[in-house]
């Protein structure tokens, strides 16, 4: 948790010292209130006293109880305003981090667990600096204070407040023993709770064609009831506390005047006016004593949550990405769009087995490099590296003769145009989706329609009554599977890179469309390097450059024509798809 607070900025900091500065000034204030009501008291009591003097002890009094009030006011002002700008700033710190992540360090939290890290816990965080930073400061000031005010007093009235403070102690350490444990596993079964709705949620589709809505609701449950179970028993346990408090403080309340009423009845006649207001302002102080130790329990409990909260906020923000920014932001070189695979292996982390073995190859400026191979063999995890959504186990990749890892991110992504295997949108308009990640221009409109074009989604999004600002729902549901491929194959030709990665792109258009884009393509970005994964032949049939695939070792490299006459593999794919007269 402290090294959380660490974090806090300069100007919550400086909110801080006048938050501090309010809560003492409330607790002074509250704690002259039983000298006003003492006052008072004894005026009522002692014969000849005038009015005025009673009104002005009143007045006095209720002059405190507004000042209370207004400094109330403003330390919780200022104590929100840091909870708010503490979350604001580690909302930030997070999804910075996030996304700076490679996909290693993702897979690692699990993006459930990320959402509930950057939701819940922050909030959990926000309450309780929000409450902690007025209790952590009041609850001592004011016990200590109270204490020393009673201590002054009558020494049997002390014991009394000694015991209810004593029975309060006892009861909150069995709360705490019991509530704790129950309260950190509320955060783990938050997360799994969170991954089960998104799980369902994403694949609605999938539910229903298979009538798993019983099963999903099941699973739902399951995780919903020992989510529930579990915090029902650690806010049981807690709402015991709020009787068992409010037992003590009367018992106490009622000990007092018990005790004071022998005290007064033995006491002389001039003593007795004194006693009396000496006990009205005993109780207030031993009430305020006991709200003191009521505060700092409520602290204790609710500190080990926000202990865990801040521990697995902490768990992201230390988390170094494996994912190393180069320095390399302007190659000199004369080489574009050139890529080249030295030697390179790769598995995925904790695993036994290479995913890809001794990958060798080279793309020069302007060709066509088609990957096709079994499903399983690696396609899709060679042209991942490029990007470096993983980096390479061995062996070298390099970018213009450059090793990618020297580039600095922006300016490789830069480079690269990356069509992904399921294609994704955002939710907003056709042109935000095309146009996205980059600063809008005045001919960014004619940018986009002319990626539109190329990528022939024009075909479709003149027929929308809004066109190019039609919108699109998030993960593009309401426009269909090869709709969303060429958008976001336009998306890709709008950045007009060095290097194109299309990664299994083509396989919800139909063969017609599937020629003509690859038509277009070559026509229009005949300069740029094309790496194409694919399982059609037909797609792939006039690459520059072939590369066969087999349990992730290269098995053939070349042409269609070289391939089908020296590449079993490659054949038997060939065959599998179209018939000897077709091919």
């Amino acid at each position: 948790m402290i090294k959380l607070l660490k974090k806090i900025q300069k100007r919550e900091l400086i909110f801080s010292v006048f938050c501090i500065i309010f809560i003492i000034m409330q607790v002074v204030l509250e704690l002259k209130l039983p000298d006003y009501m003492s006052e008072v008291t004894v005026l009522i009591q002692t014969e000849g006293s005038s009015i005025s003097s009673v009104l002005h002890a009143g007045g006095l009094m209720l002059l405190c109880s507004l000042g209370t009030l207004i400094v109330a006011f403003i330390s919780g002002f200022f104590s929100s305003k840091i909870g708010a700008g503490v979350s604001m700033h580690l909302r930030e710190l997070m999804f910075d981090k996030v996304q700076n992540f490679s996909m290693e360090e993702i897979n690692n939290f699990s993006t459930a667990s990320l959402i509930t890290r950057t939701t819940n816990d922050i909030t959990f965080i926000q309450i309780f600096i929000s409450i902690g930073l007025v209790v952590s400061i009041k609850a001592p000031f004011l016990a200590i204070w109270a204490i020393l005010k009673i201590l002054k007093k009558n020494i049997l009235w002390s014991f009394s407040t000694l015991g209810a403070v004593i029975l309060l102690a006892c009861v909150l350490s069995v709360v705490i023993f019991v509530a704790i444990p129950k309260f950190k596993k509320v955060q783990t079964l938050t997360d799994n709770l969170n991954r089960v709705t998104r799980e369902t949620l994403i694949g609605q589709r999938v539910v229903r064609a298979y009538n798993a809505e019983s099963h999903e609701e099941e699973k739902f449950d399951s995780a919903n009831k020992e989510l529930s179970k579990t915090t029902l028993f650690a806010v049981r346990a807690m709402a015991l506390l709020h009787p068992t408090m409010g037992f003590i403080m009367n018992a106490l309340t009622l000990s007092i005047y018990w005790i004071g009423a022998y005290i007064i009845n033995s006491a002389a006649l001039p003593d007795k006016n004194i006693l009396f207001g000496d006990m009205v302002v005993f109780t207030s102080y031993s009430v305020q004593v006991i709200m003191a130790f009521i505060l700092m329990a409520f602290m204790f409990i609710q500190f080990p949550r926000a202990e865990v909260c801040a521990k697995r906020i902490n768990e992201v923000l230390d988390t170094e990405s494996k994912l190393k920014d180069g320095e390399i932001t302007n190659p000199n070189t004369d080489i574009k769009g050139e890529i080249e695979f030295k030697n390179v292996y790769f598995k995925y982390p904790n695993a036994t087995e290479n995913v890809l073995t001794d990958i060798s190859f080279k793309a020069n400026k302007g060709e066509t490099i088609a990957v096709i191979g079994s499903t399983g063999c690696g396609k899709s995890t060679l042209v991942n590296l490029i990007p470096r959504f993983f980096d390479s186990t061995s062996g070298e990749i390099t970018i213009d003769g450059i090793n990618i890892k020297d580039y600095n991110l922006e300016t490789l992504y830069r480079k690269i145009g990356y069509v992904s295997q399921s294609a994704f949108m955002f939710n907003a308009s056709i042109f935000d989706n095309i146009s996205y990640g980059e600063e809008p221009a005045e001919n960014t409109m004619e940018r986009v329609q002319n990626a539109a074009k190329i990528a022939k989604a024009d075909e479709f999004i003149e027929l929308l009554p809004d066109k190019y600002l039609s919108p699109i729902s998030e993960g593009g549901h309401n426009i269909s599977g090869g709709q969303k491929q060429r958008v976001s194959i336009a998306r890709a030709i709008f950045r007009n890179p060095e290097i194109m990665i299309f990664d299994d792109s083509f396989s919800a258009l139909d063969y017609k469309t599937d020629r003509l884009l690859r038509k277009e393509l070559a026509k229009y970005t005949k300069d740029t390097t094309k790496i194409i994964v694919a399982q059609r032949i037909g797609t792939i049939r006039d690459a520059d450059k072939i590369i066969v695939l087999d349990e992730g070792k290269i098995v053939g490299m070349g042409k269609h024509n070289e391939l089908m006459e020296n590449c079993e593999v490659y054949r038997q794919i060939a065959f599998s798809q179209l018939s000897k007269e077709e091919l």
